[in-house]
């Protein structure tokens, strides 16, 4: 069994921004020439989630307007400035384990692997990407 680690980075253009990391990892995974095995996507940011889902414009939306109404960004919070960031990234895991079969991860056919920013301003982001396997 091997074990491939990589980081990936980017920047994010601030408050529920969306970033599709599906090509990079697939890219890890190839470069990393396991066959079988796992890919584990880590976001180890306080208020960064990363998500399972179709990248379609209106659906993207849709997830803004869920987490405005679920963890509204005025509210009588404690923390300064951006408590409802940290909220908002305690509903969804900061990770996702994917499946390797024949060199490529695998996704259902309308899955994308987002990473959604939910800090109020632009931030540098750092992924690390685990590739386990034979």
């Amino acid at each position: 069994m091997r074990i491939v680690n990589e980081s990936l980075t980017f920047s994010t253009r601030g408050e529920i921004d969306f970033v599709d990391l599906t090509d990079r990892v697939q890219e890890v995974v190839k470069s990393a020439g396991i066959k079988n095995g796992l890919a584990h996507v880590f976001a180890p940011h306080a208020t960064g989630i990363i998500v399972l889902t179709e990248h379609e414009p209106s659906l993207l939306n849709d997830i803004r307007n869920v987490l405005e109404k679920l963890i509204p960004k005025r509210g009588p919070y404690q923390h300064p400035s951006n408590a409802h960031s940290h909220l908002r990234s305690m509903l969804f895991p900061p990770d996702r384990t994917l499946p390797i079969v024949d060199g490529r991860v695998v996704l259902g056919t309308w899955q994308s692997l987002l990473f959604i920013e939910t800090d109020v301003y632009p931030r540098r982001r750092t992924v690390v990407v685990q590739v386990i396997g034979e």
